[in-house]
């Protein structure tokens, strides 16, 4: 290989398996669809594998694909922390903040709460480690970050904390599963019984839905992302049980499928930080906003 792959392409490729499809992860980038298949077909020549299944009805990440999505994670982070760096470099004197977020957070709300932030200050500096929730603790104790936002069903102990948000957690299927079609409710024994693509142990999700069940969950596979489960579970591994926002574009765009359970999944997000009680400058801002918005 004589060049390096096209970041734009690969921030394509990471949107596809976050939101589920082509023409979705099109709309998050802003990209037109035609444009779009056209990026992802020269990565594939570029790289010379193939990354999506194309079908009439959609198109889905291959096993290839999956893997490349989670090195383009590791590569988009490395050049966003390099953007920051240099823009560190060229002003020192501007405030900065270093948040650390859980992937759901992440993911799905901290980008509109860190464009809030800019609107009121707009010269601060903003670092985003992503971690599961245990390492996001895990950074905070260590003074790795200002604040933190977690996912779980518990208050963590040792440190401040305050709920922001409230999500909850869905049984997801592929359109061909047989439970696609059920309307009576899976209870807590079916999903105990029943192997499960499932997050890594530490994360929010895989906390709630352990204590959801009353004992760990059987794991067929055990990812570390949102979007590597759900792509395992569209590629038809297993069921899932994964936050509604990881999933909302793949039930609206059919290629995952909700099945009604009896368990009580919602769980709270929050913010966490260590000193004093009240916060105070853009972090006592972006914490405000989280809870407004």
């Amino acid at each position: 290989m004589t060049s390096w792959p096209d970041l734009s392409a690969l921030e394509l490729l990471v949107a596809v398996a976050d939101h589920g499809s082509l023409s979705a992860g099109a709309r998050a980038t802003g990209v037109a669809q035609p444009n779009a298949s056209r990026s992802i077909a020269r990565l594939e020549r570029h790289l010379g594998v193939t990354l999506l299944h194309r079908s009439t009805t959609g198109s889905t990440l291959t096993a290839s694909g999956l893997l490349v999505v989670d090195w383009s994670r590791k590569v988009m982070q490395a050049a966003r922390e390099l953007a920051e760096g240099a823009t560190s470099l060229a002003s020192d004197s501007a405030e900065s903040i270093v948040v650390a977020a859980s992937q759901t957070v992440a993911e799905h709300l901290l980008p509109s709460w860190l464009a809030a932030l800019r609107e009121t200050h707009p010269t601060v500096r903003t670092k985003i480690h992503v971690h599961n929730t245990s390492d996001v603790l895990a950074d905070l104790h260590e003074a790795r970050c200002d604040v933190g936002f977690i996912e779980g069903p518990r208050p963590p102990r040792g440190v401040n904390h305050l709920v922001v948000a409230h999500d909850e957690l869905v049984l997801v299927v592929p359109p061909r599963h047989p439970w696609a079609g059920r309307t009576d409710p899976v209870t807590a024994d079916d999903l105990w019984i029943t192997p499960l693509v499932t997050r890594e142990p530490g994360s929010g999700t895989r906390v709630a839905l352990d204590e959801a069940l009353g004992s760990p969950a059987q794991s067929v596979v055990e990812l570390a992302s949102n979007a590597a489960v759900r792509v395992s579970v569209q590629s038809g591994t297993a069921p899932a049980v994964l936050s509604r926002l990881a999933v909302s574009d793949a039930l609206a765009g059919g290629t995952l499928v909700e099945v009604p359970t009896s368990l009580r999944l919602h769980r709270q997000l929050r913010a966490v930080w260590t000193g004093p009680r009240r916060l105070r400058g853009p972090v006592a801002e972006l914490v405000a906003i989280a809870g407004r918005e």
